[in-house]
């Protein structure tokens, strides 16, 4: 099963801060593998929220098949309502923080997760694309703080992004690594920073070219999506793309950069557009038809019963593959 519980996580806490849907799908995670969570934010009414959100979600994940624990409420048990940031924190080994992507309000409340948290336990931050040395310079504790960004929705996708800053301690760094193991994920650790990390900027490069095709009239919005949903994404998801070049010619990927690097150069001489010029020629009008925001609710649901459909077809791949390597 995708969600596993492990004996050694159950009666370890971690803090959960920002409860917005990243939030909610990191509760989902650790509850999941069996620990404790603390939940707060700091806008009022909205911790509370995110319990029942959290219950509602994990309803889902039991009605398709892919909670270890049928008995879902026990899980709940495990949820705690933090009534400040102090108390959300107390007795956590870890904390996670999931607030607005705003570079100011991430230096705000890391310093404040720094001053009310022990000094051994590690701060990870969800944010997306903002470095650690930019949210975290002036925080007296930099050296436990570091970036671990999940791919939305986390609950379900396994790859986490392990970000830290040049003043990230490498014991940080790894405790981190370990933590985010141990709820069955896939830590990605970078060796440097950069802006965007890894997984926005590979998904920058392809919506560049979708934006500038859809601007050119290559291609319908729609029919771009089903390249990916019906084409390449169906190889990605399982090997991604060095892997699936390095199989696509008899001589490997040196093969393949010596058969196709000039025609690529030729390709992309002239990439730079206005995303949001393409959005006022029709591509929003064209996203809206296909897909309308009353709806919104329902496609996430679709969305996630599909990833999570594709995630134990994986999982029982694998398990054929070592049958067959033991046979």
């Amino acid at each position: 099963m995708p969600f596993k519980k492990h004996e050694n996580n159950q009666k370890t806490k971690v803090a959960l801060i920002g409860c917005g849907l990243i939030g909610q799908s990191w509760a989902i995670s650790f509850l999941s593998a069996g620990f404790h969570i603390s939940l707060f934010d700091p806008v009022e009414g909205v911790t509370a929220q995110a319990k029942e959100k959290i219950k509602a979600k994990m309803g889902d994940l039991k009605n398709f098949g892919v909670l270890e624990n049928k008995n879902i409420s026990g899980y709940f048990d495990k949820i705690h309502l933090a009534q400040d940031l102090s108390h959300a924190v107390r007795g956590s080994i870890h904390v996670q923080e999931s607030g607005p992507e705003d570079l100011d309000i991430k230096k705000e409340i890391t310093i404040k997760i720094d001053a009310a948290t022990a000094d051994n336990i590690p701060i990870a931050s969800s944010t997306s694309g903002i470095p650690a040395s930019l949210y975290a310079k002036d925080v007296k504790g930099q050296y436990r703080c570091l970036v671990a960004h999940p791919i939305n929705p986390p609950h379900l996708i396994p790859a986490v992004e392990i970000v830290p800053a040049p003043f990230t301690s490498e014991a940080v760094t790894k405790a981190v690594k370990n933590i985010i193991i141990s709820i069955d994920k896939e830590p990605l650790e970078l060796k440097k920073e950069i802006p965007g990390f890894v997984v926005n900027r590979l998904q920058g490069a392809l919506l560049s070219e979708a934006f500038n095709l859809v601007k050119e009239g290559v291609s319908s919005a729609e029919d771009i999506d089903k390249a990916i949903s019906e084409g390449l994404g169906l190889r990605w998801s399982f090997m991604g793309p060095f892997q699936t070049i390095h199989l696509n010619a008899p001589e490997g990927i040196a093969g393949y950069v010596k058969r196709y690097e000039k025609m690529y150069g030729e390709m992309f001489n002239k990439l730079d557009i206005e995303w949001s010029s393409v959005v006022k020629l029709g591509l929003e009008e064209e996203l809206l038809n296909l897909y309308q925001l009353s709806e919104l609710d329902k496609h996430e649901k679709e969305r996630d019963k599909k990833l999570t459909e594709l995630i134990l077809h994986k999982i029982k791949s694998s398990k054929s593959k070592k049958k067959v390597k033991l046979s």
